[in-house]
């Protein structure tokens, strides 16, 4: 039951770092966000991507080991919209 909680912790950091990645870039998508998730430069929208890794992990904890495979394609989502928004394709 651990390994699970491992590896849904690591892609966790990864999709920080990928979130933070498309936050510093200043793409034009960024600044249409509302006003509300706008607050402190876009970083209130880490909340929602804590609230997504921390759900994973307690499903994960709580007998759901599948988790692992739909926050792995979580994950695949994430970083092929975040290679969109950083190769400037949207």
């Amino acid at each position: 039951m651990t390994w699970p909680l491992i590896f849904i912790t690591i892609l966790g950091v990864i999709n920080f770092a990928m979130h933070r990645a498309v936050l510093e870039r200043g793409h034009p998508l960024t600044d249409q966000m509302p006003d509300y998730l706008a607050v402190l430069g876009g970083r209130l929208t880490f909340l929602a991507e804590f609230a997504v890794l921390l759900a994973a992990l307690m499903l994960a904890a709580n007998g759901w080991p599948d988790m692992l495979g739909a926050y792995l394609a979580y994950t695949a989502l994430n970083a092929m919209a975040a290679w969109v928004i950083l190769r400037r394709r949207a």
